[in-house]
């Protein structure tokens, strides 16, 4: 039998955004308290399971949710840059009609082609670039258990990729809440199951910005 090897996509906890910004890449966005704590529920669920590797997007509010994992685990956090949030032209701002940047006719050739989407990284790029990470984590934990800490639109770009469903999809029914897994389970390199949990969803108090 071929071995058998899980990576799990962890979305980092909740993010200190009381402004409501599409944060995306931009630098100087931290756990809030509360996401701290979704962090260590995070590391509590996956205590005792067989990891042997981290890996982390090399945003801070991921490093920071990679934290108690390593702590956990004892083992060292490798940033791994595919695992970063997807790029998006409204970083920055906030999303939405009302007061939102959609009010605004400059941005509007932004949104032409929701498909791709044309405001930002195709999802052809993401699920690609997603993939191989976990394929790269798959590797470095043969036999094992991988953690790969990353952000909710990339993670669940890779589930639909994984699953053989198409892409593009609404944002609001994407099923990666804050500090959820996504486990992709190999047999060899082959990808033979797709599982999904949620460990901190007690301490979920309110909707997060999507894609963050």
């Amino acid at each position: 039998m071929s071995e058998k090897t899980i990576v799990h996509l962890l979305r980092h906890g909740e993010v200190h955004n009381p402004e409501g910004i599409l944060y995306g890449r931009l630098p100087g966005y931290h756990l809030s308290e509360d996401g701290v704590l979704m962090a260590k529920a995070a590391a509590k669920w996956f205590a005792g399971r067989d990891v042997a590797a981290l890996f982390s997007s090399p945003m801070e509010r991921a490093r920071e949710t990679s934290e108690p994992l390593s702590e956990t685990f004892g083992l060292p956090v490798t940033v791994e840059d595919r695992l970063t949030e997807a790029a998006n032209r409204f970083e920055g701002m906030t999303f939405g009609v009302g007061k939102g940047s959609l009010r605004r006719p400059a941005n509007w050739p932004s949104l032409y082609n929701p498909f791709r989407p044309s405001w930002g990284e195709s999802y052809e790029e993401i699920a690609s670039r997603m993939l191989e990470a976990a394929a790269g984590a798959r590797d470095a934990a043969r036999g094992h258990e991988a953690i790969c800490v990353s952000h909710q639109l990339p993670i669940w770009i890779a589930r639909r990729r994984a699953e053989q469903r198409k892409l593009w999809h609404h944002p609001t029914r994407r099923q990666c809440q804050l500090a959820s897994v996504t486990s992709f389970v190999y047999e060899g390199t082959r990808l033979v199951a797709v599982s999904y949990a949620e460990p901190a969803a007690a301490l979920i108090r309110r909707p997060s910005v999507p894609g963050a």
